[in-house]
């Protein structure tokens, strides 16, 4: 039985060959932990987050810490996909908002939502509210997901939001996510949802598809 404790350190010190063998353990029991054990990895992501805030960790780390995350998701993808997946995968856009260069967590969250059976259209960071319109309209998207790291983000959110129901795009879902993203801030943008952490985005996606 894995320690989820010991993994959620080991992603919290870097530790690439303490987090492999740990996730590696889950597959080999059968993977029924695999929720667990993102969620373990979030727990240290959350500490590298602090850890930079304390001025201990540097942006590398962060790069870094991205790319073992990525790497845990690569691993758990098989257990992590829910059965059921019948038909063509659901379509959605994922971006960085305007003015906002950040893409670690925005990469992240796509992976686990590949990894849940999404067609996942990413247009990057520093997106104009213009490209998530027109492609909402070329691709039929009901779900688009905005992130951003800065709290500037959150205005840009709010105009892309505007900017989709101004083009008449009134049904198609909006979740926000990253640091500076709350209740408050889900009221202020006009989002039908937030999320703090890629485990729950993934869960409200997969609820809007289900519609």
């Amino acid at each position: 039985m894995v320690d989820f404790e010991k993994l959620a350190e080991a992603m919290g010190d870097l530790d690439e060959d303490a987090m492999v063998e740990g996730l590696n353990q889950v597959m080999a029991e059968g993977g029924a932990d695999a929720a667990k054990a993102m969620e373990a990895c979030q727990k240290g992501m959350d500490l590298v987050g602090s850890r930079f805030e304390e001025g201990e960790y540097f942006v590398g780390d962060l790069i870094y810490a991205g790319e073992l995350m990525t790497q845990a998701v690569d691993i758990l993808k098989d257990a992590l996909v829910s059965g059921g997946n019948n038909g063509p995968a659901t379509k959605m856009v994922l971006c960085t908002v305007k003015d906002d260069l950040h893409d670690i967590g925005k990469n992240i969250v796509r992976s686990m939502l590949e990894a849940n059976g999404f067609d996942v259209i990413d247009l990057g960071i520093d997106c104009p509210k213009e490209k998530v319109v027109e492609t909402c309209k070329a691709e039929n998207i009901k779900i688009v997901a905005l992130s951003g790291v800065l709290t500037l983000a959150i205005d840009s959110m709010k105009d892309t939001i505007d900017a989709l129901k101004a083009a008449g795009l009134n049904d198609v879902k909006v979740i926000i996510g990253g640091a500076p993203v709350s209740e408050s801030a889900k009221e202020v943008t006009g989002a039908d949802e937030w999320a703090y952490s890629p485990q729950k985005t993934v869960q409200v996606c997969k609820e809007w598809a289900a519609l």
